[in-house]
């Protein structure tokens, strides 16, 4: 990260970013919060002194602050960093009105280096002009403040599915962010995969998966989660303190980690596909603590299998495979979000892909 960088985190929460200071994506989805146990316990400390968050949130975009204190609440490691918190959302279809006050809090405050807002419903009946709208205040904010790094968001979901207006405009966010290396927190991509890897592409904000997977597992209760299941806002929490990890430069996939945290935890490993967003191809790598068996297999959005890339025996080196962008009949897959599922034994683990036609 740059010396006095000031951090700026648009959060795009439905009732609720950072341009990559070195120059790459991140994206914080349900991937992030599995690897929230990666986070070295010294970054919290650093997260809390370093970062000061302005958000402008109604009930929806309260999700991740219950989430943080949920964390909280259960250890004095997971304190929540500082919050100033005001009642208002990013509005609908072109709606800019939330810029000039983000320009004067900022102006105001210098001591704030993080800002949020939050959509209140505004992905799901936007178009796609609105959301280029959106973008490119995002755009504006980050020429103007060449030091401030902005982080995008995508909103909830509304049970419309894959076919659906949401899905279209969500999807206009991650391309952008994917192909002009932007920081994005994926809120619908949390609300749409449990734990174990399954994908809820039909689902509500009001996450019923959860009430399913908490049935079945220990799940922490909470006050209140606005519009949804403490295990949505737990979740949330936890994507959350990720991606300050990784603005603070934070990275498991190299095993970067602070001073005397120790190495990395040994095991399998599913690489980021490199280059992302790609066209036509682009290559996987993952490796293994040991020869055996693995799956490693491309699925769209709603979660259906688009290739099969191998089924079969690894050596504990690290193997790398390619993807052409075409399906399991030849044909060229569309533009858009994809997910390549590595499986070995009971381990499984995705990544996000953006093919970009």
């Amino acid at each position: 990260m740059r010396p006095n960088t000031r951090v700026i985190a648009f959060v795009l929460f439905c009732c609720c970013a950072f341009g990559s200071a070195a120059g790459a994506p991140i994206l914080a989805d349900h991937e992030a919060c599995a690897a929230f146990d990666l986070v070295p316990d010294s970054l919290f400390g650093a997260i809390r002194a370093n970062l000061r968050i302005f958000y402008g949130h109604t009930s929806h975009g309260s999700q991740i602050v219950s989430g943080l204190d949920m964390l909280g609440n259960e250890s004095a490691l997971y304190a929540k960093p500082a919050f100033y918190e005001i009642s208002d959302d990013l509005g609908h279809s072109g709606d800019t009105s939330w810029v000039p006050p983000t320009r004067s809090f900022l102006d105001a405050h210098p001591d704030y280096n993080v800002a949020m807002w939050s959509w209140c419903g505004g992905v799901s009946d936007n178009t796609e002009a609105g959301i280029d709208a959106y973008l490119t205040a995002m755009s504006d904010l980050e020429s103007d403040y060449p030091d401030v790094v902005f982080v995008y968001m995508t909103g909830h979901l509304d049970s419309t599915g894959p076919s659906g207006n949401l899905y279209l405009r969500n999807n206009q966010i991650r391309s952008f962010c994917a192909a002009h290396e932007k920081i994005l927190f994926d809120f619908a991509d949390i609300e749409s995969w449990d734990p174990d890897g399954n994908g809820y592409p039909w689902e509500t904000d009001a996450c019923h998966w959860c009430s399913a997977w908490c049935a079945a597992h220990d799940c922490p209760g909470c006050p209140y989660c606005a519009h949804s299941h403490c295990f949505n806002c737990y979740q949330k929490g936890k994507a959350w303190w990720w991606m300050a990890a990784r603005i603070l430069g934070w990275d498991e996939t190299t095993g970067a980690r602070a001073p005397n945290d120790g190495p990395a935890p040994a095991g399998i490993l599913l690489r980021p596909n490199r280059p992302n967003p790609f066209n036509p191809e682009t290559e996987i790598a993952f490796s293994l603590p040991a020869a055996g068996q693995a799956r490693l297999s491309i699925h769209d959005a709603a979660g259906r299998l688009v290739a099969l890339l191998a089924d079969r025996p690894f050596d504990s080196v690290e193997q790398v495979l390619r993807w052409d962008g075409r399906d399991e009949a030849g044909g060229e897959a569309p533009s858009g979000v994809y997910f390549a599922r590595l499986a070995a034994g009971e381990f499984t683990a995705s990544k996000k892909m953006v093919l970009l036609r």
